[in-house]
């Protein structure tokens, strides 16, 4: 499962430091960060299921920083629409 937060983490030492907190915290997770994204994603992968989304936010807060859960958002395929011409 994959989880997907909105960071304001901007400081790729800090994004690095709380890769491995994740990581070393909530075994068996992978972690990642675009800091180049305009909300500063953090991705959090879980092969166990769903990801802890609130323990990822405390360990975030915990280094002073916040993260929210960015809610799935499906764009319409504008090609798949009931009487689209090709």
């Amino acid at each position: 499962m994959v989880e997907v937060f909105k960071t304001d983490v901007c400081d790729r030492r800090y994004a690095e430091l709380l890769v491995k907190e994740i990581c070393s915290v909530c075994t068996g997770y992978s972690a990642s960060f675009d800091l180049d994204d305009c909300d500063r994603i953090l991705r959090v992968i879980s092969p166990y299921g769903e990801v802890d989304a609130a323990r990822v936010i405390q360990l975030i807060e915990q280094f002073g920083f916040s993260a929210q859960v960015l809610d799935d958002e499906v764009t319409p395929d504008p090609a798949r629409r009931i009487g689209a011409q090709s």
